[in-house]
């Protein structure tokens, strides 16, 4: 079994490299196992230095490259008539510190109906979903810019 130990900021030129897409649960955890498409097992022994994010890549002692992806899973997602509504769910649900992923038209939570009820009643659309789940990592979290984001993903972490 290969087991993928170094986080890789860049490759090399003309790098080869198999992919894999992890939920958002397993890319949270510095070591775990899973299998690829071709039916190969894989073990995953990192330094714990944050979340695996979609578009990561890890690699062997070897040299053997693994680019890691999100998986889609089941989602909560809200959406809303007005760009303000929007922001105004983002903000209650940022004061639940619930992982939320922010987009410019939809947020997205892993299932929770007491908050897809909570959200409902702001007058928002709640619907469930099987999505890539890439949350914003929060204020304090070392994390790279993803500018295709909405200028609300400021306000996710707001502190009373």
């Amino acid at each position: 079994m290969k087991i993928y130990t170094q986080r890789l900021e860049q490759l090399k030129p003309k790098q080869q490299f198999e992919t894999i897409e992890l939920t958002f649960d397993v890319r949270q955890k510095s070591r775990f196992r899973a299998t690829l498409k071709n039916g190969v097992d894989i073990g995953a022994d990192l330094p714990r230095n944050g979340i695996l994010r979609s578009g990561a890549y890890i690699a062997t002692a070897q040299g053997d490259v693994l680019q890691v992806n999100a998986q889609a899973e089941n989602l909560m997602q809200v959406t809303a008539q007005s760009e303000f509504d929007l922001l105004k769910a983002a903000y209650h649900l940022g004061n639940r510190h619930v992982p939320l992923m922010l987009t410019p038209t939809a947020l997205y939570f892993e299932p929770d109906h007491v908050l897809a009820e909570m959200v409902m009643g702001l007058g928002l659309r709640v619907t469930e979903t099987l999505h890539p789940f890439e949350p914003e990592s929060g204020a304090y979290a070392q994390h790279q810019h993803d500018h295709r984001l909405s200028p609300i993903k400021a306000l996710h972490h707001v502190h009373h």
